[in-house]
């Protein structure tokens, strides 16, 4: 049996029976990060606000390993746009860091629409109260492919901190957690709440969230000027005052190639269809258009730039890349 002729089939009937206006629509794949990450939820709010009835392109959101594995599918062309952020974007844009040996210079911001902390969460029970005392322990900075892997490992390590670093998706962390195989993870976490994974952990295991002091801050700024860190207000965390945390600039990327007529399309249903986004998402930005041109490192997709002049925004020079000049 063809089975390739059967699925090619069904898919040509389906378009002639969705009529026209669906058959002629843009359709694109979107990478996101693990369905167990509240930025899952932005996603799917994010489809929906594009995804209006008689809207000219179609989103299907796609599972994935977040900001790095995204900017490495995007480099492939397996997907058209995805979930990034703003360190990761400016290195592999720069080819810089991880990213020296397979620079992405053709990278464009859409838009960011949200600045999170990431959280250093431990076991209650194991006694770490400090990030110094994950030296030696079984530890992960971070789910397989997300942003917050490379940020915190880098970070830690300048500190001198040699966790035993232990590798893995979402659910098999988060269920390593439980387990009491190890000690705990870095997460991104949704604004300044506590992200859905850290939820779930908590709910039958207590745990901790780790600060950084002054002067590890300091060092590691000096080191890595592109990191973000953000002052947690007092009362984020239960029991917690205010803290350092290291913080993350989350939005979307496309390559260059992207049509600049699509990526319009994109940024202006996102920006003014924030209804269902709200829903998915606590942490999202009140005015995603300005955290978008004062957080962004590298350059704006021409399309994006199209959108936000036609609102009357002023768009940095050093956003604006040849193609839109």
């Amino acid at each position: 049996m063809n089975w390739r002729a059967i699925v090619v089939g069904t898919v040509v009937l389906g378009l002639a029976l969705a009529g026209p206006a669906e058959a002629q629509k843009k359709r694109l794949a979107m990478g996101c990060t693990a369905t167990a990450s509240s930025h899952f939820a932005y996603c799917v709010g994010q489809a929906k606000a594009i995804n209006t009835p008689g809207a000219e392109v179609d989103v299907t959101v796609v599972e994935t390993g977040a900001t790095v594995d995204n900017l490495k599918r995007m480099l492939k062309g397996t997907i058209d746009y995805g979930l990034m952020t703003s360190d990761q974007a400016y290195l592999a844009y720069r080819g810089e860091g991880t990213w020296k040996d397979t620079p992405f210079p053709d990278v464009r911001n859409l838009w960011f629409y949200t600045v999170s902390a990431i959280y250093i969460s431990v076991r209650e029970e194991t006694g770490i109260k400090s990030v110094a005392d994950l030296t030696g322990k079984k530890f992960s900075p971070g789910f397989r492919g997300a942003a917050t892997e490379k940020m915190t490992e880098a970070t830690l390590t300048h500190l001198g901190i040699k966790a035993d670093w232990v590798r893995g998706g979402a659910s098999d962390l988060v269920d390593a957690i439980k387990d009491k195989r190890i000690v705990g993870y870095a997460k991104a976490a949704d604004g300044f709440r506590l992200d859905a994974s850290m939820m779930d952990i908590a709910a039958t295991t207590p745990i901790r969230v780790l600060s950084f002091s002054d002067d590890q801050v300091k060092k590691v700024k000096e080191q890595f000027p592109y990191y973000p860190w953000l002052k947690v207000p007092a009362g984020s965390i239960k029991g917690m005052g205010e803290f350092w945390a290291q913080g993350v600039v989350v939005g979307f990327a496309a390559a260059k190639s992207l049509p600049n007529d699509v990526a319009y399309k994109l940024v202006k249903a996102v920006m003014e269809d924030k209804e269902h986004q709200k829903g998915a998402f606590k942490g999202l930005a009140e005015d995603m258009a300005k955290v978008t041109l004062e957080l962004s490192l590298s350059p704006l997709h021409a399309g994006a730039i199209k959108y936000y002049r036609e609102k009357g925004l002023k768009i940095p020079d050093n956003l604006v890349p040849p193609e839109a000049r």
